[in-house]
């Protein structure tokens, strides 16, 4: 079985997955007095291994002035380090980056590991400006977009799809920075 939630909070479930979306689910399912059911068991987030990528990381975090586990956290959440990442919507890559974000942050192929960490670390940077160093307006505009965050008065919007990013983004950042 697999699963996805959209921005709308409605969660898709299949076992035949055509978006990319679709996320592997646990659980069982039992028949019980010809009735289905399905249970279900969810995990908690927890840090992957970053490894063949860590020196792009490094470097990326150090030129803009970010923590590696926040850049690791964010890698983790969007693409489980995979760098031919596709979402639904169209963001590539390690960091999940938009054409047009890809663009603004001078990445010329979004597929290319050092680029598009670069890219990812780089447009960080600039929503750290934007939204005053607060790491969770950074993470809600870095899924969101900016706009989105100003629209709900600088605020995480209450979107279910960004809430939960954000949750899983700030847990995976202190399973990093503690060294888990």
């Amino acid at each position: 079985m697999y699963s996805f939630v959209d921005r709308d909070g409605i969660i898709h479930v299949t076992n035949v997955p055509q978006d990319p979306r679709f996320r592997r689910m646990r659980g069982s399912i039992r028949e019980v007095g010809g009735i289905h059911h399905i249970t279900l068991r969810s995990r908690a987030p927890r840090p992957r291994d970053s490894g063949r990528y860590d020196e792009h990381i490094v470097s990326a975090a150090e030129k803009y002035g970010l923590p590696t586990p926040l850049l690791k956290a964010v890698m983790a959440v969007e693409s489980n380090f995979n760098p031919s990442a596709v979402s639904g919507k169209g963001a590539t890559g390690l960091m999940q980056l938009m054409p047009g974000t890809a663009r603004d942050m001078y990445v010329l192929d979004s597929y290319d590991p050092a680029q598009n960490i670069e890219g990812g670390a780089r447009y960080l940077r600039y929503l750290h400006g934007l939204f005053g160093n607060d790491l969770r307006k950074v993470l809600a505009a870095y899924n969101a977009g900016p706009e989105v965050v100003r629209r709900f008065g600088g605020e995480v919007p209450p979107i279910p799809e960004t809430q939960a990013y954000v949750r899983k983004v700030m847990k995976l950042y202190e399973a990093y920075l503690k060294g888990h």
